[in-house]
C-alpha cells in the first residue's frame, strides 16, 4: 500500500473517535504511508481545531471553503486543498481568508516622479535602553516596504547607539515617558504613520507619554509595550481610537492582560474574541497568532494563514509593526494596512524558512526576504495565475 485516505468521520464530528472508528483509523495510521484526508483527519475537530490522539493526516481536501479547524490545526491537517463543489457564496459578514492576490492589489508601484513625501512619513517610537534592536527591526521593515522617510524617537543612549548602525534612520533623541516636547508633537502631527511600543519599555509615567503620541498622530500602529500603557483603561484607548485610524497588535499574552474577559475563546476562536476586542476599542485588531485574525467593527473579519514557528522569535513584531506603518503611511485603511502587514510578514518568513530554515532563521532573514516577495507580488498583479478549477485555494504546511 503506497497511499491511504481517511475518509472516517466528516465536518461535523466532535470529540475523540470511538468504536469502530477509532480502530478503524489506528490501523490505517500503523501502515505508515502518506495520508489523504477528505475534510479533515480523523480525532481533529474542524470547528474548534482540537485534536484527540495521534489524529493528522499528510494532506486534508476541504470543500467549499476551509474550516476553521483548518487554520487552528495546521499541524495536524497538513497541507489544505480548497476545492470547488458548487457551493453558494459565502456569506460576507464571515471571515474572508487573507490571499497574496489582494494583498498584491493593495501594494501600489510608485509613479515615476515620485519623492520621498510622496511615499509616506513613519515615525516609530520606543527602544529604550538596552531594546533598540526593537527599534531598528521596526524602522527597517517600515524602509522595506517603501516608506519614504523613516524617523526613530528614542532615549539618547539608544539614538547614539543607532547613530551609526542604522544611517537610514532620522533620529530624535526624547525621554519616552513624562509629557512630549511641542517639536516632538509636531513631528508625529506631521506624519503619515506611526508606530508606538517597539521596545518602549513600562517605566513610570510612559502612560502619558503614549497617550500623547497617539492623541497627536493621524494614523498609528500601537504595539508591544505601548499596548501596556493601557491595561485597566479601555475607555480611554476606545476615546483615543475615536480620533484617528488605531491599529492594535497584541499577541495573546498581551491580548489576555489587555482584554482578560475575552481571553477565554483565544484558543478556539480568535474570531470572536478580535472581533469583541475591535467592537470595544473602536480599533483594528491584529490577533497575532495561528492563524492571525484581522478585526474592524463594520467589516468581515480577515484570516492570515501563512508563516510558520520561524517568525517565533524576538523581532518578528516589530517587523511587523514596521510594515502596518508604512502602509498606513501610503493610505491604506487600517484593516487593510494590518492584513497586508501580517501576509506580508508570514510570506517573508516561509521564504526565510526556505532559505535557512525555521530553526536557524534570524528577524533580519525575514527583512531579507521582502524584495524578493514584492517581485513575486508585483508580477502577480501584472500576470495573474490561470484559474486552476476546481481547486479554490491552498495552504502549505508551516515549514519547520
Amino acid at each position: 500500500v503506497a497511499l491511504a485516505v481517511d475518509a472516517v468521520l466528516g465536518t461535523g464530528a466532535s470529540g475523540a473517535p470511538r468504536g469502530p472508528a477509532a480502530s478503524l483509523i489506528e490501523r490505517v495510521r500503523d501502515m505508515r504511508v502518506p495520508l489523504i484526508a477528505l475534510d479533515g483527519p480523523t480525532g481533529v475537530d474542524l470547528l474548534t481545531g482540537a485534536a484527540w490522539g495521534p489524529a493528522g493526516a499528510d494532506l486534508s481536501i476541504s470543500f467549499g471553503g476551509p474550516r476553521r479547524g483548518h487554520l487552528l490545526a495546521r499541524d495536524e491537517v497538513g497541507d489544505v486543498v480548497v476545492v470547488d463543489i458548487g457551493l453558494p457564496p459565502a456569506d460576507p459578514a464571515w471571515s474572508t481568508l487573507m490571499t497574496d492576490a489582494q494583498a498584491a492589489e493593495w501594494l501600489k508601484p510608485f509613479p515615476a516622479r515620485a519623492h520621498k513625501g510622496d511615499r509616506g512619513r513613519v515615525v516609530v517610537v520606543g527602544g529604550n535602553v538596552g531594546m533598540s534592536g526593537a527599534l531598528r527591526m521596526a524602522g527597517r521593515g517600515a524602509f522595506a516596504t517603501g516608506a519614504g522617510l523613516v524617523f526613530g524617537v528614542a532615549r539618547l543612549e539608544s539614538t547614539t547607539a543607532l547613530a551609526g548602525a542604522e544611517p537610514d534612520l532620522q533620529l530624535w533623541a526624547h525621554p519616552l515617558e513624562g509629557r512630549p516636547t511641542e517639536q516632538l508633537l509636531a513631528l508625529v502631527e506631521a506624519a503619515d504613520g506611526v508606530v508606538v511600543g517597539p521596545g518602549l519599555g513600562r517605566a513610570g509615567g510612559s502612560a502619558e507619554f503614549v497617550e500623547a503620541m497617539l492623541r497627536s498622530a493621524r494614523a498609528a500602529v500601537l504595539d508591544a509595550d505601548g499596548l501596556a500603557a493601557f491595561q485597566g483603561s479601555l475607555p480611554r484607548l476606545r476615546e483615543i481610537a475615536a480620533g484617528r485610524d488605531l491599529v492594535l497588535t497584541p499577541h495573546p499574552g498581551e491580548f489576555r492582560s489587555l482584554f482578560p474577559h475575552l481571553a477565554a475563546s483565544l484558543d478556539t476562536d480568535p474570531w470572536a474574541a478580535a472581533e469583541s476586542a475591535a467592537e470595544e476599542t473602536s480599533a483594528t485588531i491584529l490577533l497575532k497568532g495561528v492563524p492571525s485574525v484581522v478585526a474592524r467593527t463594520g467589516h468581515a473579519s480577515r484570516s492570515i494563514a501563512v508563516g510558520g514557528p520561524g517568525l517565533a522569535t524576538g523581532g518578528s513584531g516589530d517587523i511587523l509593526a514596521g510594515i502596518g506603518g508604512a502602509m498606513l503611511g501610503a493610505g491604506l485603511p487600517g484593516d487593510q494596512a494590518a492584513a497586508f502587514a501580517a501576509q506580508a510578514l508570514g510570506r517573508a518568513g516561509d521564504l526565510a524558512a526556505r532559505r535557512h530554515t525555521a530553526r536557524a532563521m534570524r528577524p533580519m532573514d525575514v527583512v531579507d526576504a521582502l524584495p524578493d516577495l514584492w517581485r513575486a507580488w508585483a508580477l502577480l498583479r501584472t500576470s495573474p495565475p490561470r484559474l486552476n478549477l476546481p481547486v479554490l485555494a491552498e495552504l502549505d504546511r508551516p515549514r519547520t
